[in-house]
């Protein structure tokens, strides 16, 4: 076969010619299943954009008969115009048979296991075997009995599209090919720029509640609009949050705190109603601002001093920084006229701690920097400097300082 100057002899090899044999993997094991009739677009997409040690996974399984493409994130942010952070692979081979393909890899997870290729040092391209939803009869009409409590059957590309959660989030890249396979219309969304579930949007979130938070997350950092089906959705089962695990509940909250886009996010998280479920003295907070104006106003200030100060560093705050200032208003309004700040400061904050399982060293951290932001006399927040919690006291003193400036 014929091959054009400058191109590589691996794009053009046959089915029979790229079939190798893999020691201790019979040919019976290799994947052969072809996929359902799907729309396909071809994108031109600049290597230089990519993950070379991504292309070299893809290419390897590819090259032992495996079907296998880039997914998620990745190929979503490259057909906005976004630069990846990393990208994530999906496969026919399963954890064993990738395992035996990379000799620095390993098999990690015990619900469904994945396999970390290891590149240098900490760098891990991750590969998923193709996932299938759960069987409709292991699901019922109930909302508690509709969460999804096990995916981890093995399926196809178009199952393992099919149950992911947002449509812009199941589009796969073939990188042989230059296209990008569309089993469930994501393509039209990227377009559209909006956020869309796969199916209907009500069961997906009943499915798993934490969908409605990935929604707002990626409607908010890249600054994508929401159906309307999906945000009548939202705000129709946002009381199922709370059937949520909280360690996943607080892990979710933080994310949108480092996401870069905390203002958007936060907004959206209150007018759907989804803040007054998991964050109520906020919501509250906010609710009132004809008659807290000023604490109202500094709240959406300080979200978008994070947001903006983010983008400066090119990285997020850390987690107890980020928090004191999700928390800080309903802290700072219930130590008015109290002698003992720290003790009102735990007392008020108590209930949110419980609510989200935050770690005790970081709500203990929280509580002693916001009772010394606004300590009466400065000098007790020269105490804090001599500890651990200084650099999350000077970040959120930064902050606050930024967000008063910026008062109109």
């Amino acid at each position: 076969m014929a091959v054009p100057p400058g191109s590589s002899r691996l794009h053009y090899r046959t089915r029979s010619e790229t079939r190798r044999r893999i020691p201790g993997i019979s040919e019976s094991e290799l994947s052969d299943v072809s996929a359902p009739p799907v729309h396909r677009v071809r994108i031109d997409i600049d290597e230089s954009l990519l993950d070379p040690d991504a292309l070299k996974v893809v290419r390897r399984l590819v090259r032992f008969g495996f079907e296998a493409y880039l997914v998620g994130g990745g190929v979503r942010d490259l057909l906005l115009g976004c630069r990846p952070k990393d990208f994530d692979v999906a496969t026919a081979a399963r954890p064993e048979q990738v395992r035996r393909l990379f000799r620095n890899s390993h098999i990690i997870g015990r619900r469904f296991r994945l396999v970390h290729v290891v590149f240098g040092v900490g760098k891990v391209i991750e590969v998923a075997t193709f996932r299938r939803c759960p069987e409709t009869e292991d699901t019922r009409a109930e909302t508690e009995a509709m969460l999804i409590r096990s995916d981890n059957a093995y399926g196809q590309a178009h199952e393992d599209a099919l149950r992911r959660d947002l449509t812009i989030n199941a589009l796969l890249y073939d990188v042989q090919k230059h296209e990008v396979l569309d089993f469930v219309g994501g393509m039209p969304d990227i377009h559209q720029r909006v956020i869309r579930t796969i199916g209907d949007p009500r069961t997906r979130f009943l499915e798993d509640p934490v969908r409605m938070l990935r929604a707002i997350k990626f409607s908010a950092r890249l600054n994508l609009g929401m159906v309307p089906e999906l945000y009548d959705a939202m705000v129709l089962v946002r009381e199922t949050l709370t059937v949520v695990a909280k360690p996943r509940l607080l892990e979710e909250i933080l994310k949108l705190l480092r996401s870069g886009a905390s203002h958007r996010a936060f907004w959206l998280l209150w007018e759907t109603g989804l803040l007054h479920v998991f964050l109520p003295e906020v919501a509250v907070l906010l609710d009132d601002a004809s008659e807290n104006v000023d604490g109202c106003e500094r709240f959406w200030r300080m979200l978008t001093q994070v947001d903006h100060r983010t983008a400066q560093r090119g990285a997020p705050f850390d987690d107890m920084t980020l928090l004191t200032i999700l928390l800080l208003e309903p802290i700072v309004e219930a130590l008015e006229g109290q002698r003992d700040r720290l003790s009102a400061a735990m007392e008020v904050a108590r209930p949110i701690f419980q609510r989200l399982a935050v770690p005790r060293r970081m709500a203990d951290g929280v509580c002693r920097v916001a009772a010394d932001l606004y300590a009466p006399r400065p000098r007790k927040s020269k105490r804090i400097a001599k500890t651990e919690l200084y650099k999350a006291a000077l970040d959120v003193h930064a902050i606050a300082q930024a967000s008063r400036e910026s008062e109109p």
